[in-house]
């Protein structure tokens, strides 16, 4: 158990050691606005239930959305272990914002597999994976520009938006827990 509790710890020293190397090499965290067209596509939740994305996308309340793969060990663990660690700044704010993981590997991850890499990175119940067939995965990943061609070409890039019918900040880069919080609020503030 004593081994678990450093886990995060040393994940999130890695996220700001990665970070730190990134702007080192000249590769700073960039932000743009940008206007989305949600595709109509139907997803499978991790409880397996098939949901509609732009209904997903467009409950009410603000979101945060990733691109991720379960078997992914090296983008993916950083980018959902910010989304925990956002999660927990929030307190209980957190209630009231989306969090959405979509699957890049939608032939792998299973709602099963989804359920146990959620469990992995403690999910509270707004942060939300997805997977569904490989046209549906296609098609969210290229209308937010985060295609790469392969999965293991794939970029970290975080999409946050106010509310519906609001333009999307897209941060390109590994953003720390605190950062994106203070993106978070400043959207908020903009709202």
């Amino acid at each position: 158990m004593r081994s678990r509790a450093k886990y995060p710890t040393a994940l999130v020293a890695l996220i700001a050691l990665t970070a730190g190397i990134a702007w080192a090499d000249g590769a700073a965290i960039s932000r743009s606005t940008v206007a989305y067209q949600t595709p109509a596509v139907t997803l499978v939740r991790q409880d397996g239930k098939s949901v509609s994305l732009s209904h997903e996308l467009d409950d009410g309340r603000p979101v945060l959305l990733n691109f991720i793969f379960t078997t992914c060990s090296s983008i993916c663990p950083l980018v959902s272990q910010t989304f925990l660690e956002f999660q927990r700044r929030l307190g209980r704010e957190a209630d009231s914002v989306h969090l959405m993981s979509i699957s890049i590997d939608p032939e792998e991850d299973t709602p099963r597999r989804l359920v146990e890499y959620a469990q992995k990175f403690h999910a509270g119940p707004e942060w939300q994976h997805y997977t569904g067939t490989l046209a549906a995965s296609l098609a969210a990943q290229r209308a937010f520009d985060v295609y790469r061609g392969e999965k293991m070409n794939h970029t970290p890039v975080t999409l946050m938006r106010a509310a519906p019918g609001k333009p999307w900040l897209r941060i390109e880069g590994f953003v720390t827990p605190d950062e994106l919080v203070h993106d978070y609020r400043n959207l908020l503030a903009a709202k």
